[in-house]
């Protein structure tokens, strides 16, 4: 496992671990199975997994990149009940000292403001860990939901919109290819903004 990456992290409400080794492929599968994950992975331009083998094929994926250091794919817990939320994403481009957050949430949580919470505790990985320079995250234009859930925190963090991107993404399960606003955020942005009472709520384990 590479050493750059929290094993856990904790912020107010959730926990977050690597994914590949904090949820069984059958158990993931099954959100997929039962049609949960339809309105979910339809935002992300994929289809849900019509077999338990995609599933475990991802997760693979996701050790993969975890140990290469290029994704930090993490499960969203809540530490009340252990349910398990969505999942974290962390891309990373070391050259050029920037990271792309991704993130999903279980439809039943949506509207709880976990994206947000996530979005800090991933700035605090990103910047206060890891000392990247920038944050990337971006939106289809018609994905109304994400455009809000990523406003919210880029504009508490002192970040801006730098733009719609033409054709950014490659074509999805859907069509394509497909563009993407993009929003970015500086490391001496977010501590500017970030608040004392927010960083005392994060807690990291390596």
């Amino acid at each position: 496992m590479s050493s750059l990456f929290p094993t856990t992290i904790e912020s107010g409400r959730l926990r977050y671990e690597p994914l590949h080794e904090s949820i069984d492929a059958l158990d993931l599968y099954e959100y997929h199975r039962t049609g949960e994950m339809d309105a979910v992975m339809r935002a992300l331009g994929d289809e849900t997994h019509s077999t338990p083998k995609e599933t475990a094929d991802d997760l693979a994926e996701s050790r993969k990149t975890w140990d290469s250091a290029d994704r930090a794919t993490y499960a969203m817990r809540r530490t009340a009940d252990d349910e398990f939320v969505g999942v974290a994403e962390l891309w990373f481009e070391w050259d050029k000292h920037k990271v792309s957050f991704g993130t999903w949430v279980r439809e039943p949580f949506w509207g709880e403001g976990y994206s947000t919470e996530r979005a800090g505790a991933m700035c605090y990985v990103a910047f206060e860990l890891l000392d990247l320079d920038l944050v990337s995250v971006g939106h289809e234009p018609d994905n109304e939901q994400s455009r809000r859930a990523i406003e919210k925190y880029i504009d508490a963090y002192g970040g801006q919109k730098d733009g719609l991107l033409r054709n950014e993404l490659p074509p999805s399960d859907f069509g394509g290819p497909r563009d993407l606003v993009v929003y970015t955020l500086l490391q001496d942005q977010w501590r500017e903004h970030v608040t004392d009472d927010e960083l005392a709520t994060i807690r990291v384990t390596r």
